[in-house]
């Protein structure tokens, strides 16, 4: 029996009952030799991350520019290792939090969670070898095993028009007679050249580990729960709870603005909203954005769900076609609660789409 495979038998048995396990590289030392290399789409200067500490043992990483990452990380120390929540949108990405950890801690990582199965969260999976589980919501792995990370809108919109911003920057770095605009574009170019090398990179991995509720881990003093709540931003969300801390993991479920809806369940996003004020903590750490404190963010998008959601029923109802929806939907009611909120913009673009979808019968 191979090492790889006692490994994931003893945290099996470990563990208990609530896991799906599946196999780990067929052949570990193969995934050891990738996961020591230094992957595309590396060439910049650091640092790529702010390590904002938030209790002893917590951190949550936050993109500095200097590298696209795109979406945040949390890091949660046990005794001898450490769990890390989502790889960002590239396998550089995951490389340099790897890499720009060690300043941090000298604790290798041991487990990955992808609070879902989006690009932005998951697609630097690769570069761990087969001594780090990543483990998901089971739909996550499924998702990601079908190309659903690598072929969607959302990649599509975010991700699929950098070869167009490249040939921007470079018209523009041309023609700019200033030399501090011209030192300014010329990095903007190199960061965004960069980014496009390492999402063309990116070979989608899927966790290793999966659940569809409540699995808990104890590393040392550390009790850290990873929890479906529901339906709401995709279909295999989970959260990081850590009770003791009171500290709570929210990737894209609950974010500091607002969240992408192109992929939501807007009723049932309300419900798991509500489940989630029933867990007890005083910290959100959001997988975009900064860390906020309080419940007051979850009534404010609860709110916006329901007002978005009625004004795509009413449009819906009335016939009108989802791209005219889209740019008629108004949701400058909910601008007390996010400043600077516009009627439209490319969340009720795609959100509208996917309502109509919902309401057309086409997603259950």
């Amino acid at each position: 029996m191979t090492k790889s495979r006692l490994l994931v038998l003893a945290l099996l048995a470990a563990l208990g009952a609530g896991w799906v396990v599946f196999g780990v590289a067929a052949s570990a030392q193969s995934a050891e030799s990738t996961a020591s290399q230094r992957p595309p789409g590396t060439n910049y200067q650091g640092p790529a991350f702010s390590f904002n500490k938030i209790t002893d043992g917590v951190y949550h990483a936050v993109g500095t520019g200097k590298l696209v990452v795109m979406s945040n990380a949390t890091i949660i120390e046990g005794d001898h290792d450490v769990l890390v929540v989502d790889s960002h949108v590239s396998p550089g990405g995951a490389w340099a939090l790897r890499e720009e950890l060690k300043a941090v801690t000298p604790k290798p990582i041991r487990y990955v969670v992808n609070s879902h199965y989006h690009f932005d969260h998951s697609h630097g999976n690769q570069i761990y070898g087969s001594n780090v589980e990543i483990i998901g919501h089971e739909f996550a792995r499924q998702m990601i095993l079908a190309g659903k990370s690598h072929d969607s809108r959302a990649r599509e919109f975010f991700v699929g028009g950098i070869p167009n911003t490249i040939k921007t920057l470079e018209g523009r770095a041309a023609a700019a007679t200033d030399e501090k605009e011209r030192a300014l574009l010329q990095n903007q170019l190199a960061i965004q050249r960069n980014h496009l090398e390492g999402t063309n990179a990116v070979k989608p991995t899927a966790p290793t580990l999966t659940l569809t509720g409540l699995v808990t881990l104890h590393r040392g003093g550390r009790e850290i729960r990873i929890m479906h709540l529901g339906r709401g931003h995709t279909a295999g969300d989970v959260i990081v709870y850590l009770p003791k801390e009171r500290i709570v993991v929210t990737g894209d479920l609950l974010v500091e603005h607002t969240s992408y809806m192109g992929d939501a369940f807007f009723t049932e996003w309300i419900d798991t909203i509500e489940a989630l004020k029933n867990v007890e903590f005083d910290t959100v750490l959001p997988g975009h954005g900064q860390a906020f404190t309080g419940k007051a963010k979850l009534d404010h998008w609860q709110m916006y769900l329901r007002d978005f959601w009625n004004q795509a029923q009413k449009f819906h109802k009335d016939g009108v076609p989802w791209e005219e929806a889209a740019r008629q939907v108004d949701l400058r009611g909910n601008a007390p609660n996010y400043p600077g909120i516009r009627a439209a913009g490319i969340t009720p673009n795609h959100g509208m789409l996917r309502a109509y979808e919902i309401l057309d019968g086409k997603v259950r």
